[in-house]
């Protein structure tokens, strides 16, 4: 463990959601996994999340993820995060437990798909909770579009409250600007502790995210130098820089939100940047086509005109 690393309600910044690059057959590509980590590093990122959504952790067996995560841990000299997401407790805790005992920051807990009711969700994390230990800091990762289940901002203040362990919101539900406003709101009036909420959803509306009071991103874009400086103006109250240097890269950060290729776009981007050796995604995945690979190399060289870091 790294000193002082542990995770807690005060963080800030950008945390990155790391890809997990894979060798052309389909291998984890150790080598990169340290290039990648080296690359978010050199971008001047406050933490990493990894074995995310982005991070394909549903296609890695438990050595493999356990393995990753202790490889960054051990390279990294800023906290990490680990994605512990799992349908049953008995891997979450065994995965959990182990990234913690390898030294990482907190873990990152997802609901399943089935959950329905604000009961189901609230017991939920209270299980998760009892399954992995009151010691181990997490997020609660908030994201309807993907895993189908809606919390309520009073439902994620019910599980803040009632897990002392619980110090962060990842939040991405869509819209999700009068989320913010309304937790935030919860905190003023003394219902809720502090909280840590950095935002996702590739970092589609963190120019106005800030300014409803997310602390910062925890995000995959492939220019997390960008979301970087986006935050850190926005922390300055500097508006209009924060909103001019995101506004250059919204054509890209559009193209990558879509449904199916966002990876693939973002692996490409990544591999073009030196971060990765290969653009590969695990099977089941998509791949760009030669025309998708054309306009995104369009919007790079557009993009450098105003970012030189996009000149790859």
């Amino acid at each position: 463990m790294h000193p002082g690393m542990k995770l807690g309600p005060t963080a800030n910044g950008v945390y990155a959601i790391a890809a997990t690059p894979f060798a052309p057959d389909g291998a984890v590509d150790t080598k990169s996994v340290d290039r990648m980590t080296d690359f978010y590093l050199s971008c001047s990122v406050t933490g990493l999340t990894i074995l995310g959504i982005m991070g394909e952790a549903p296609k890695l067996d438990p050595a493999e993820a356990l393995a990753i995560s202790n490889q960054v841990v051990r390279r990294a000299n800023v906290p990490v995060i680990v994605g512990v997401s799992a349908p049953g407790f008995a891997a979450m805790r065994s995965l959990a437990r182990g990234v913690m005992d390898g030294g990482a920051a907190g873990v990152m807990i997802a609901p399943p798909p089935a959950l329905r009711t604000d009961d189901q969700i609230i017991n939920y994390y209270a299980q998760a909770v009892a399954a992995i230990g009151t010691d181990i800091p997490f997020v609660i990762q908030d994201y309807p579009l993907t895993l189908t289940v809606v919390m309520t901002p009073k439902v994620i203040r019910q599980i803040v409250m009632d897990n002392p362990s619980c110090v962060m919101l990842k939040h991405e539900d869509w819209p999700g600007l009068e989320k913010i406003s309304t937790l935030r709101g919860f905190q003023r009036d003394g219902s809720l502790r502090p909280l840590s909420i950095l935002t996702g959803n590739g970092g589609l509306f963190l120019d106005f995210e800030m300014e409803r009071g997310a602390d910062g991103a925890m995000t995959g874009y492939a220019f997390p130098d960008m979301l970087v400086d986006v935050v850190k103006h926005a922390q300055k109250g500097l508006r209009d820089a924060a909103h001019d240097l995101f506004d250059a890269h919204l054509p890209l950060i559009r193209y990558e939100q879509q449904q199916g290729i966002g990876l693939a776009v973002r692996k490409y981007v990544l591999q073009k940047r030196g971060a990765i050796a290969y653009d590969t995604q695990r099977v089941p995945g998509a791949s760009l086509s030669a025309a998708a690979r054309s306009e995104i190399d369009y919007l790079l060289s557009r993009l450098a005109r105003y970012d030189p870091r996009a000149a790859v």
